[in-house]
Order: structure tokens, then C-alpha cells, then sequence
């Protein structure tokens, strides 16, 4: 019986093909997942690309050399920038001037029977009309003639952009009601009524402001019933901008002098002796 011969097995020596395969299958995913997840800055791709080009393109771009000694980068000139805030400072002067005018042209009749004043000077214009004239007696509900008279205001001020500050004011009568229990509350919710009739008019409310003083700056002595009611009053302060405040002095508002926002400097008491120097006469009407 022949004997079987027995077959030699071939050796594979290709195997690491396969373990070189899955690697370069799963870094070739890695990357794909690493691309996906990364972002590109398009604007310094941009900026990068364009000075490429630039470089390539104008040669002369590249070897230009930088400016040394006298020769100094152009740098914009002052004296436009210096010219527009001339002119702004004119316009705003020029807006102070036109409200002041148009407002004693509307409210004439009322200047001449002394319910309404109107003053100022280069930094603001100052309207005091007196409390009768726009809410009864220790009320802050405007009542029928008030809405005519503020219309008027409004349509005056609403094409400018000036600030505008309400101020109320009141006696020294003490009022000790629910609503008000003191004459800061009073003048405050007065301040505020004008406020709100005035927005609702027109005038931007980003522009308004309200601020009570109660009894604390009479214009006259409340000995007196006449005196009582010119402090029973509210004013309409309009500034050049908004960096304009006027300080109000413990005179009253009429005595206030133009000063800038900030910190300012406590009134003095008033036993105290003034200091000797330059006193702030009434600004000048326009």
C-alpha cells in the first residue's frame, strides 16, 4: 500500500497587511472625526489669504521699506474734529434760543399775567408755570387746563433732543394725607404727572425726568399768600445735553447757576459765614 504524502501548509507571511489595513482605516476615521469637530477662522483665513496674494501679486508691497526718521504716518487732522464740535456747540446754543422763543410765543397770554415764566441763559432754559395753573389744591391729578397748556409744551420740545427735568415744588403748609403724607410725596407725583402727560404728547420719555423738592426751595416768603403761591409752582428745566445739569442752590431755583454732573460740593449752613470771593449773579434770560 503506497503511503500517503502528507501536504506542506504555505506560509502567509502578507498577514501584517491586514493589521496595517485597520490601522490606517482608523486613523484615516480618527481625522475625519478630528476635521469634523474643528472650525476654521474665516477672518484670519482671510487676512492671511489676501496678504498671500498681495505679496505674490505686487512685489513692490513686499520690499517697500518702513518709513525711518523724519518721515512720520499720515495721522487724520485735528481741525475737522475741532470744527464739528464748534458747530455742535452753535447748534446747541441755537436749539436753547428757538425752544425759549417758540415757548413765549405759545404761552404768551399766560407770560403776561405772570403764570408763566420762561428764562435761561447759554446752558439751559428754565418754564415755571405755577401749580394752579395745572392741578387744585393739594392734588397731583392735572385737571382740564393742564392738558391744553402741556400740549402746547410738548409740541415745542418734542423735535428737539434736549433733556428735560420736571420739578415740583410746594409751600411750606404741612399735608398729612394717604396719598401724600408730607409735600415731598406732593411735589414728587406733581413732577411725575407732568412728566407722564408730556411723554404722552410726544416727547421722548428717554429725554424726561421727574424730582420733588417739596417746600425746600421757595422763590418767596411763605409768610405770605401771595408768597405761598409763587412757590406752589412747577419748572421745566430743558439742558444743552446731557453732561449739563443745573445745580440748584439753597436760593432756589432761580438762583441756580449752570454747573457739570458729578460730585458737587454740600451748600453751606446757613449760619455759616460765606467765603469771600466770586458769588454767582442770576444767569441772564434769553
Amino acid at each position: 500500500m503506497a503511503r500517503r504524502r502528507r501536504h506542506e501548509e504555505h506560509e502567509n507571511h502578507e498577514r501584517w497587511l491586514v493589521s496595517y489595513a485597520d490601522f490606517i482605516t482608523l486613523l484615516f476615521a480618527f481625522f475625519v472625526v478630528m476635521y469634523s469637530i474643528s472650525s476654521i477662522n474665516e477672518g484670519k483665513y482671510k487676512i492671511l489669504s489676501e496678504t498671500l496674494v498681495g505679496v505674490f501679486n505686487q512685489p513692490d508691497r513686499s520690499i517697500k521699506p518702513i518709513p525711518v526718521g523724519e518721515e512720520r504716518p499720515l495721522t487724520p487732522p485735528d481741525r475737522p474734529e475741532k470744527e464739528d464740535e464748534v458747530q455742535g456747540e452753535k447748534d446747541a446754543s441755537q436749539a436753547l434760543q428757538d425752544i425759549a422763543e417758540s415757548m413765549r410765543a405759545a404761552l404768551g397770554d399766560l407770560i403776561e399775567t405772570g403764570q408763566v415764566t420762561v428764562r435761561g441763559n447759554e446752558m439751559w432754559v428754565e418754564i415755571e408755570l405755577s401749580s394752579a395753573l395745572l392741578f387744585s389744591s393739594g392734588d397731583a391729578l392735572p385737571h382740564n387746563q393742564a392738558f391744553d397748556i402741556l400740549e402746547k409744551v410738548a409740541k415745542v420740545l418734542a423735535p428737539y433732543r434736549n433733556p428735560v427735568r420736571i420739578e415740583g415744588f410746594t409751600d411750606n403748609l404741612p399735608i398729612a394725607t394717604a396719598q401724600f403724607p408730607t409735600n415731598w410725596e406732593l411735589s414728587a407725583a406733581r413732577a411725575a404727572s407732568v412728566v407722564r402727560m408730556l411723554a404722552m404728547e410726544g416727547v421722548a420719555p428717554e429725554r424726561l425726568a421727574a424730582i420733588g423738592y417739596g417746600e425746600f426751595q421757595p422763590v418767596a416768603d411763605n409768610a405770605s399768600a401771595e408768597g405761598r403761591a409763587r412757590n406752589r409752582r412747577v419748572v421745566l428745566v430743558v439742558s444743552r445735553n446731557l453732561d449739563v445739569r443745573r445745580g440748584v442752590s439753597g436760593m432756589g431755583s432761580e438762583q441756580a447757576a449752570p454747573k457739570r454732573t458729578g460730585m458737587q460740593t454740600a451748600p453751606m449752613p446757613a449760619t455759616a459765614a460765606p467765603h469771600t470771593g466770586v458769588v454767582n449773579s442770576p444767569s441772564p434770560s434769553l
